[in-house]
């Protein structure tokens, strides 16, 4: 998402992650560890990191707390 992709909804975004990095893969943020791609997005959603778009919601850089 920080390379500037839109997606319409969570699943379309967790489906190209899977696609991406595989299904086993497991990823952190500054504050926790050991996601699946569901997971993450899920953190993502709670935490406000996503702002909407015409066509679904994309990553808010405002709301990153290290830009990779």
């Amino acid at each position: 998402m920080m390379e500037g992709n839109n997606y319409a909804t969570a699943a379309e975004l967790i489906s190209a992650i899977d696609a991406k990095f595989g299904t086993d893969a497991r990823f952190h943020t500054c504050s926790t560890s050991d996601m699946d791609a569901a997971s993450l997005v899920a953190f993502f959603e709670a935490k406000g990191k996503f702002k909407p778009t015409d066509g679904g919601f994309t990553m808010d850089r405002g709301k990153v707390c290290k830009d990779y």
